[in-house]
């Protein structure tokens, strides 16, 4: 029986083989032809003393016609584009722009001009980083590398996702890894490899076996050679004339701040006001609150000249000194918040029954990327877009705030959309306004500031529905418009600023 199955195995390998003689030609013969190759290839010839096929000199040629073509494909391909960013271009300011260094003194502009260069150079180290750089895949490589989300915490080893090389049938088969910040090193070995450049940024792998390349790969660490707590490497991966970039992510783990929240508005929200020689619109403000939120804590930033004491429940009174302005009360006021949320609005605002907390509190909750809903104080619901191009390092930026300027509706929320910056009565997420900050240079004149320093950090929408009045008695506070209007100083000092801190060119107020 055992000489019988073996005769059987072996006839059925003849017929096959017989039958792969009378097939093969055939099928080479249409391959070559779709590939331009007019001339006929012999046939393979097949082991019988081997399960394996191996190839004789068609199937070489074949394979020296794919890597020909692989070498002609990269040969005609055009050329990449500059992987350094590109050279910067002085921006165009806009007809009815300010042009801010006319708001500079002449014999202070040299010296302004030499600090506020110094400020961008270290302002673009800062933020300016290795993955900023411009990658680009080849095409038609073999190998396999991890294109995004390998992320690394400093100076800790952690293995390499994804590597791989899919190659034609070679001899031998070599890989290189190359990292500029880091070290490389293969966490488990074997005898069937060779292994250069362990603990070294450049890590040499040979074998000639496929597999073992592709077991080793999935084996080599990279360890990051600074402490630093967001950076970045970019790992070079070759084999023969395949080359590809990839980016590694260093970064330590931040740690969570998250808020206990109860059920009513109280644990949610805190409302922050800033006042200034305005008790009696203040007072006015306090008791519509209490009309509809009885126990929401409300913060009062108060730098009056001749400070009076403000009473109820749940109300703080921080007394500053005197004049220190708008940003400086808003930060103090912000700074003394426990809850997840705040509510900004003014010392002569009136809730009413459409000053909804719960609704901007709802939209926050159901969209956790955003960071500030505004609504309407008094049917205006003023928000506006904010274009700005940065420039070239010479003569700085230029900025334009377009009023009504708005983007995309919130999904779920078609009452809502996204805009850069909001009107003065606002639901803010405490932690994201704290890392932005007021600038408490900006006394007197100061709102779209905020929004300006938080553009590209602070997510902002606007939402209709919600609103709250206004007191029309203000101006008949006579001692308060002494201070209202702001004189011309603060208004060159404000361009001052934008032209040094913001390092612009021209701001367009639309």
């Amino acid at each position: 029986m055992v000489i019988l199955r073996h005769k059987l195995q072996l006839a059925f390998i003849v017929i096959v083989s017989i039958a792969l003689g009378l097939l093969l030609p055939s099928f080479y013969k249409a391959a070559n032809q779709a590939m331009g190759i007019s001339k006929d290839v012999s046939t393979p010839k097949i082991s019988l003393g081997n399960t394996d096929a191996s190839f004789t000199r068609g199937d070489e040629k074949m394979l020296t016609h794919n890597s020909l073509q692989r070498q002609h494909l990269r040969s005609s391909r055009p050329p990449l584009p500059p992987s350094s960013p590109p050279q910067t271009h002085p921006c165009t300011c806009g007809k009815g722009s300010k042009l801010l260094k006319d708001f500079i003194p002449p014999e202070q502009y040299e010296e302004l001009q030499q600090q506020r260069a110094k400020e961008w150079k270290q302002y673009k180290e800062r933020t300016t980083s290795v993955l900023s750089k411009p990658l680009y895949a080849l095409p038609n490589s073999p190998l396999q590398y991890p294109i995004q989300g390998f992320t690394v915490q400093p100076l800790q080893p952690t293995l390499i996702p994804g590597l791989g090389m899919y190659a034609e049938t070679r001899n031998s088969y070599k890989v290189v890894l190359k990292v500029s910040r880091g070290i490389l090193n293969v966490v488990k070995k074997t005898t069937e490899a060779t292994v250069e450049g362990e603990g070294s940024s450049t890590l040499t792998v040979e074998s000639s076996k496929p597999h073992v390349i592709n077991e080793l790969l999935s084996n080599v660490s990279y360890t990051s050679a600074f402490y630093h707590i967001n950076s970045g490497d970019l790992a070079t991966f070759q084999f023969e004339d395949d080359e590809v970039v990839f980016p590694i992510a260093i970064k330590r783990t931040q740690m969570p701040i998250l808020y206990k929240m109860g059920k009513d508005i109280s644990s949610q929200v805190t409302i922050i006001t800033k006042t200034f020689l305005r008790y009696p619109q203040l007072n006015k403000l306090i008791d519509s609150i209490r009309l509809f939120y009885t126990s929401v804590k409300i913060i009062i930033a108060d730098d009056s000249i001749e400070p009076q004491k403000v009473s109820g429940d749940n109300i703080e009174q921080y007394i500053m000194p005197p004049s220190q302005g708008w940003f400086a009360g808003r930060n103090l006021g912000v700074s003394q918040v426990t809850t997840k949320y705040f509510l900004w609005v003014d010392d002569d605002f009136l809730f009413t029954k459409d000053t909804k907390i719960e609704k901007f509190v709802e939209v926050m909750e159901a969209i956790p990327d955003l960071d500030l809903v505004g609504g309407s104080v008094k049917e205006n619901r003023f928000y506006f877009s904010l274009f700005y191009e940065e420039g070239d390092e010479e003569e700085g930026g230029c900025l334009y705030r377009k009023s009504h300027g708005h983007f995309h509706t919130l999904p779920g929320y078609p009452e809502c959309f996204l805009a850069d910056g909001v009107v003065n009565f606002f639901l803010a997420r405490t932690d994201s306004v704290r890392k932005v900050g007021f600038d408490p240079k900006l006394q007197r004149v100061a709102h779209s500031e905020v929004f300006m320093d938080g553009m590209g950090s602070l997510m902002v929408a606007s939402c209709s529905g919600v609103s709250v009045g206004h007191q029309s008695n203000s101006k008949t506070n006579k001692e308060y418009m002494k201070f209202r209007k702001p004189g011309e100083k603060d208004k060159v000092s404000k361009n001052q600023l934008h032209f040094s801190k913001n390092y612009l060119k021209c701001v367009k107020w639309g």
